[in-house]
């Protein structure tokens, strides 16, 4: 403690970080290794220090002892009595409890730890859920298949479990860059790499959005040199897999299938979506598993890992034999299931913060702007007579949106923009509008592709976007982008969206990222939330306000 630091450290663990401080900053930077942001009002940022920030802090090779070091040096008064301890008590729980493989039988785990803590384990009733039964003083015996259920049950219990049951190799499989292709790995992607080899489990890495996730799975892929599975979000993303494995590797067509709604090739290397995983199959009976099945796969790789769905949960609790590696660019998941991430496949290994990135010119520079548009007079009074339910769509689809779009697209002619939102009919309008190309849900797969490369080639000035672009689209020409809609408060989905125009930019290597939000409405307190976030990443929103129904005349404050 040094007496005026820009930290104040509450007794439940949450932490108020002093924005207007000179080394705010600094503390931030030290916050995201073992905290969590939760709220943004200036001038002060709360940071929580849940166990699952801890947990992932200690897996990562941070001491509970540096963790607490560091909650003194930047608090502005002596921490709370207890939270101290409390802190070195939870990162001290990631590695007391180890699963290992039974010596006297092939198909039993064994979970050991110390007497007092398989003892608790029992009193708590977590044992027993976790189908653990007790054969020793130190040990507690499980099946085999039970291993996911075992992490699962025992994570929520506030208990991590150090898995060092091992993982089958899988059938090996030759995979070697194209000439000079490895010299290209950037060293944020090798350090990533060689941290996940080293770990000898499984785990999730997680990079921003644009900064190569598809060749740092890449890289995994060839250190293992083995059979994998690589699973994603889209048919979009199955083919850009494909085409950068294709690109990279020496991986012949034989060696590489995509397992999607219209095609279904089993090979060495298999590329799936996440829905054909969780759907029941077809006429021949078989489902999910019988894809599992079919190769020695020696690795997993869940693309974009956070987007995780409950079916597929359940299908990688059986998975565990099988080493698992996560890509992300944020692990926050808005149905609260991090915890199944961190125990199914594996904790957080790599981190590299966005802005570092874009300090080192991997990333594009993002200016992000908050337009506050009004209300007509008429629309204002029906909406504030609509039932709570209704009122965030009024808000979202405020025909005035149409107008400020309008006004972006005419401010920034000539450059590649994208017009991003979640309502249809809305898009719709704005796309007629504007002359440019609508993609949605509905727009086939062979149109998207076409679209897609029309407009990373320029043929076309812009492109209006629902949410399947949200995710693992390869748009590099993209260097702005105007939100008109968004999910509620998802964090994940702006991180995402700001994510489509980050890629680097010739010349200035600048991006500009507009969020249109209705003024005085639910829509701004949601905003408020959905950038959350890229707050903690360091992002900073400039909040405007148009007079589109006054006298033209534009405000301006930060936020």
């Amino acid at each position: 403690m040094n007496g005026n630091g820009p930290l104040i450290v509450r007794k439940d663990r949450t932490l108020l970080l002093d924005c207007s401080h000179s080394r705010s900053a600094e503390a931030g930077e030290k916050l995201a290794q073992f905290a969590e942001l939760v709220k943004s009002p200036p001038p002060y940022h709360t940071y929580r220090m849940s166990s699952l920030s801890l947990w992932n802090a200690a897996a990562r090779g941070l001491s509970a002892e540096q963790t607490v070091e560091w909650l003194r040096e930047y608090a502005r008064w002596d921490p709370p009595e207890g939270v101290a301890e409390e802190v070195t008590e939870i990162m001290s729980r990631y590695g007391k409890l180890r699963l290992l493989l039974s010596p006297a039988s092939a198909d039993r785990l064994v979970l050991t730890g110390e007497i007092h803590l398989l003892d608790e384990l029992e009193r708590k009733g977590a044992s027993q859920e976790a189908g653990l039964r007790r054969t020793g003083p130190c040990e507690l015996t499980a099946e085999l298949g039970n291993r996911g259920r075992v992490k699962q049950a025992l994570a929520r219990a506030g208990y991590p479990v150090l898995d060092e049951a091992g993982y089958r190799a899988g059938e090996a499989l030759a995979i070697s860059w194209k000439p000079g292709r490895a010299s290209e790995l950037r060293d944020y992607q090798k350090e990533a790499a060689e941290r996940y080899r080293s770990a000898r489990g499984s785990g999730v890495l997680v990079l921003p959005c644009g900064a190569g996730k598809t060749l740092l799975g890449i890289a995994v892929l060839q250190a293992l040199s083995c059979e994998a599975l690589i699973l994603t979000s889209s048919t979009t993303s199955v083919r850009q897999w494909i085409a950068e494995l294709f690109r990279w590797t020496e991986l012949e067509p034989a060696d590489v299938g995509e397992y999607s709604g219209s095609r279904r090739q089993i090979r060495p290397v298999t590329v799936a979506t996440y829905q054909m995983l969780a759907r029941k199959g077809e006429r021949e009976g078989r489902n999910h598993l019988g894809l599992l099945g079919e190769r020695s796969w020696g690795l997993i790789v869940y693309d974009e890992v956070h987007l995780l769905p409950a079916p597929v949960f359940r299908v990688t609790a059986d998975l565990q034999a099988t080493r698992r590696l996560g890509l992300t660019a944020t692990l926050v998941r808005e149905d609260g299931r991090e915890s199944d991430v961190f125990s199914l496949i594996g904790p957080k290994l790599y981190d590299c913060p966005w802005k570092k990135l874009e300090g080192q010119g991997w990333l594009a520079e993002a200016a992000c702007t908050e337009i506050r548009v009004p209300m007509a007079p008429e629309l204002r009074m029906q909406y504030l007579r609509a039932p709570v339910r209704d009122k965030f769509r009024l808000a979202s689809v405020n025909p005035a949106k149409t107008e400020a779009a309008l006004r972006l697209l005419k401010r920034h002619a000539g450059e590649p923009v994208l017009i991003i939102g979640q309502y249809l009919d809305q898009l719709e309008e704005i796309a007629a509008a504007a002359g440019i190309p609508l993609l949605t849900g509905r727009t086939p797969q062979g149109r998207r592709m076409e679209l897609y490369r029309s407009f990373n080639a320029g043929e076309i000035p812009g492109l209006a976007v629902s949410k399947v672009a949200n995710f693992a689209v390869d748009l590099p020409a993209a260097a702005v982008a105007i939100e008109v809609s968004g999910a509620y408060g998802s964090r994940q989905e702006e991180a995402q969206r700001l994510g489509r125009i980050l890629r680097p930019k010739p010349g200035r290597n600048r991006a500009i990222f507009y969020v249109l939000v209705t003024e005085d409405t639910r829509e701004e307190d949601f905003a408020v939330r959905r950038r959350l976030f890229l707050t903690e990443q360091g992002y900073e929103y400039r909040r405007i306000g148009l007079g589109l129904f006054g006298d033209g005349q534009e405000g301006e404050y930060r936020c």
